[in-house]
């Protein structure tokens, strides 16, 4: 590689990073639009691009309203800061850092009203009484068995096995984490989750549910083309500063 392709590599890089950075930035500030958020609690974070061992992540003391591109911090997977100024969460290290260590790139975990209200219930599963409710289904993997908080590797790594090749994983009596491999992507899921737990929660409440059929629920994935595997354009991420 001579000098100018050298120089070419790492505007590239530079360039990719800035945008993974906004990009992460903006789902934060988004979350607190669609108030997903609790205060400076949960955390989003995101592969730093050319550098597979880090992720960023909001310092922990920020309201998401706050959060910019210029203040997000670099983690490495054994959680030391490596890069900007603040404090690493421990529980956004020991949740986020396993399943990063799986090669997904963008990792989100909320609180969400609904989604978290029906992660109380013994019966937390996402139900086909929805459109949503059947695209996300086959995307789901659930913990049934909170431990407190996530304050450990292992108990990271229990997580992260259980969500294995699924996008999405229903902590019991906790949450949810939303996966993907743009933010775009994993915010797409979050969102959807809590509009399919909400209505949900709300059809539950009124009455008996009417699932939708196994046929309508078949051709609902069909059409979908690739199995449920969503794709959305990068622009459905609002980028900002």
């Amino acid at each position: 590689m001579n000098a100018h392709e050298t120089v070419d590599s790492h505007n590239s890089q530079s360039n990719a990073q800035t945008e993974a950075r906004r990009d992460l930035a903006a789902a934060h500030r988004l979350a607190v639009k669609d108030n997903f958020i609790e205060g400076i609690d949960n955390h989003f974070t995101l592969t730093v691009p050319g550098a597979p061992d880090r992720f960023y992540l909001n310092a922990f003391g920020y309201h998401w309203s706050e959060v910019r591109a210029s203040n997000l911090i670099e983690v490495s997977l054994d959680g030391a800061v490596v890069a900007g100024k603040g404090i690493a969460n421990l529980t956004a290290v020991c949740i986020h850092a396993p399943i990063h260590r799986r090669g997904v790139k963008c990792v989100l975990h909320t609180h969400m009203t609904y989604t978290t209200a029906l992660s109380q219930l013994e019966d937390m599963r996402i139900e086909p009484s929805s459109q949503n409710g059947v695209v996300l289904q086959d995307m789901i993997a659930y913990d049934r068995d909170y431990n407190g908080f996530a304050e450990t590797q292992d108990e990271g790594e229990r997580m992260a096995n259980i969500l294995g090749d699924k996008k999405i994983l229903m902590l019991a009596n906790h949450g949810a984490v939303a996966t993907g491999d743009s933010v775009a992507k994993a915010y797409h899921r979050l969102y959807f989750l809590e509009r399919a737990a909400m209505t949900q929660m709300i059809a539950m409440a009124a009455g008996k549910q009417r699932m939708i059929t196994k046929a309508v629920q078949d051709r609902i994935r069909n059409s979908l083309g690739a199995r449920v595997q969503i794709t959305v354009p990068r622009s459905a991420c609002i980028s900002m500063p």
